[in-house]
């Protein structure tokens, strides 16, 4: 999971992925279920193949980020999507399944939605709560909260959010500082995104994922301009 997690989101370097890792995570993945198909190998070959699903799409073709509410679904590998589902479907049978499979369910339900309005907001916040409480943890609580955003509304999000950030241990994570820029936009909160997206560049080395914070400040300027 840790190469995966490399090619998925490389430490260093300019590249928003690394496909040398991701596959030879997967190839791996492939040889340990082979070889012990344990629930959490099911689960954890699972969650690689269902992300794995969607890297072409997830920069454009300047090698920018392109967000999962705008990524082409058309072009998203079905196989490896319906091979994951089958594999959490065996995983979940078992009863004794853990982290890794509920993180690849997490992951199947956006898979599997037609479009990013159509995601099941509601099942994902109750695979958080399972996921908390298997393994608790802020980034957890992170990705809940944003999850509660939009099940809920934005405001919910926020509130949940922003203890994590300041004195909160994840004040030192870029992410956190976008999501909360990110739900601050959806409201016309202009200067707290602002000062949230800055706190993130102050965090975000240089390559693809600055440039696209960047670019959410310039849009930010664009229209306090057209305002």
């Amino acid at each position: 999971y840790l190469v995966y997690t490399e090619g998925y989101a490389p430490s260093s370097g300019e590249a928003l992925v690394r496909s040398d890792l991701s596959t030879e995570a997967i190839r791996l993945g492939r040889l340990l279920h082979q070889l012990l198909p344990e629930p959490e190998v099911k689960g954890l070959l699972a969650l690689m193949l269902i992300h794995e699903s969607r890297r072409e799409t997830r920069t454009d073709a300047d090698g920018d980020i392109v967000l999962l509410e705008n990524q082409d679904r058309s072009r998203w590998h079905r196989r490896a999507i319906e091979e994951g589902s089958g594999l959490i479907i065996e995983s979940l049978s078992t009863g004794r399944h853990g982290p890794y499979t509920v993180q690849a369910a997490i992951s199947a339900v956006h898979a599997e939605s037609p479009s990013f309005e159509e995601t099941d907001w509601a099942e994902l916040v109750a695979l958080y709560d399972v996921l908390l409480g298997m393994q608790p943890g802020p980034i957890v609580e992170l990705n809940r909260a944003a999850a509660i955003a939009f099940r809920d509304d934005a405001d919910e999000g926020l509130r949940l959010m922003r203890p994590l950030v300041g004195d909160g241990p994840l004040d030192g994570y870029a992410p956190a500082h976008n999501a909360i820029a990110s739900l601050c936009m959806r409201m016309a909160r202009y200067d707290e995104a602002e000062l949230a997206y800055r706190r993130s560049l102050d965090l975000t080395r240089p390559g693809t994922e600055r440039r696209f914070i960047e670019a959410r400040l310039n849009e930010i300027a664009s229209m306090r301009t057209a305002s």
